[in-house]
């Protein structure tokens, strides 16, 4: 049966087995990566802006947690600000922490924070502290469990990603 030659500069196509057609000893198709698409720049900016934007979101709902469907005032929008600020400030610095620990510090401090978080925005909605405390940690544990294994299965025991 006769195939077609590759012409230069053409897509490598790949059998069943992931690698390329007369490529001894070829790198397997599942251990490449993608391409790139944006530049250093742009993650630079995106490490920021990402954040930023969240913590907006995170503000202007605890903000309209804390009014209960009542009138906007200034105070109202000053505590939704202050909320974004912190916000924005602790997730940089989780961001900024987390590639240094090994993967269940990386699992507990991400716990640690989702759960502080929500309790908080459930804490403005005028409920019983407890009920608050509560549902965080049921939340925080969760999120342990989901966070551990992804980095379980990810990661070796020193924190380096495997491909």
């Amino acid at each position: 049966m006769a195939h077609a030659a590759p012409a230069p500069g053409g897509t490598p196509r790949t059998g069943r087995t992931g690698r390329t057609p007369g490529a001894a000893g070829a790198v397997p198709a599942i251990a490449q990566r993608p391409p790139d698409v944006f530049d250093t720049r742009t993650h630079r900016v995106g490490r920021i802006v990402v954040p930023v934007l969240l913590a907006l979101v995170y503000g202007y709902w605890a903000a309209a947690n804390r009014r209960s469907g009542g009138p906007i005032t200034g105070w109202n929008v000053l505590f939704g600000f202050v909320t974004a600020i912190v916000f924005a400030v602790l997730l940089i610095a989780l961001l900024t922490a987390i590639p240094r620990v090994r993967r269940e510090a990386h699992a507990l401090m991400w716990a640690v924070f989702v759960g502080c978080a929500f309790g908080f925005l459930y804490s403005q909605t005028g409920d019983s502290m407890y009920r608050s405390v509560g549902i965080s940690l049921l939340i925080a544990a969760a999120t342990f469990v989901i966070f551990f294994y992804r980095f379980y299965t990810r990661e070796d025991a020193v924190g380096q990603r495997v491909h």
